[in-house]
């Protein structure tokens, strides 16, 4: 330009141009170092049939629960096949600590009759009593003053009388009782006249049925006072024992008849009686 200076409007910039590279250190851009990659040595174990053997455990448990399923239908089957049949199972359950019969009077004697069962079942307790004092009796007879042929004797009664008293006449009565047979109660009585004949035998004990002192009855307690005082206590009180068991039998089978004739079951036993002689 005329009387002008000629000045480039970008001179006095060139020390702030924003392109240029600055020769600071500190308006440097900061850089980070490179980081390292760490790898572990750790293996993680991925099972890869894991699925398979959880399958193959569940059709495990599967065919177990199919056959428990099909051992408890059959089972079943069986149940409800001796239930039609009439077969009553009978599971041991007295003495409780050592169960060695059946007997459960409670829940399977009808109501009507359960006094009566109970008192048939103290009987043959009473007989078991009876029994026992009459060995424990002799066996102090035998120590004291006898021989060892009556000990010999009360053995035998008391091995013979506890299991067969059960055999043939309470658990027939038993049976009669919870099932009404005419049969069981034909049997019952037949059996129980011997067990009321043998306890009033017992209780006077005559020498022209038992042998010398075998049995705590009236004579031989009287001969037992004259030899030996305490032995003879023990003769009489086996004595009361059997008197007590004969009374309580006699009264048993009274009620027991009465029942028997008052439900019929005389009549229903003659008829049977009847088509079998009728059949031979």
């Amino acid at each position: 330009m005329a009387g002008g200076e000629d000045t480039n409007p970008f001179a006095a910039d060139d020390d702030v141009n924003p392109f240029a590279r600055t020769s600071s250190t500190n308006s440097r851009p900061r850089q980070l170092p490179p980081e390292r990659a760490t790898y572990s040595d750790a293996t993680v174990n991925i099972p890869l049939d894991g699925a398979k053997d959880l399958r193959k455990r569940e059709m495990e448990l599967q065919a177990k629960e199919d056959e428990l399923n099909k051992r408890e239908q059959e089972l079943k089957r069986k149940e409800d096949a001796i239930a039609r049949a009439g077969i009553i199972i009978e599971e041991k359950n007295w003495p409780p600590l050592f169960p060695i019969i059946h007997h459960d009077i409670a829940n399977e004697i009808p109501i009507h009759l359960r006094k009566l069962q109970y008192v048939a079942f103290t009987t043959w307790l009473g007989l078991i009593l009876c029994l026992v004092w009459n060995f424990i009796a002799v066996t102090l007879a035998w120590i004291n003053v006898a021989g060892v042929k009556i000990w010999l004797l009360a053995i035998i009664y008391i091995i013979s009388g506890v299991p067969g008293s059960y055999v043939f006449w309470y658990r027939p009565l038993y049976r009669a009782m919870r099932t009404e047979s005419a049969l069981k109660f034909g049997i019952f009585f037949f059996a129980y006249i011997f067990h009321i004949g043998f306890c009033c035998l017992a209780t006077i004990a005559p020498p022209i049925f038992f042998d010398g002192k075998s049995l705590t009855g009236i004579l031989p307690a009287l001969e037992m006072f004259n030899e030996n005082l305490v032995v003879g206590v023990f003769y009489i009180v086996g004595c009361a024992f059997f008197a007590v068991e004969s009374l309580i039998s006699i009264w048993v089978i009274q009620q027991v008849y009465m029942y028997f004739r008052g439900s019929g079951k005389a009549a229903e036993m003659k008829r049977e009686a009847a088509r079998t002689m009728a059949a031979l």
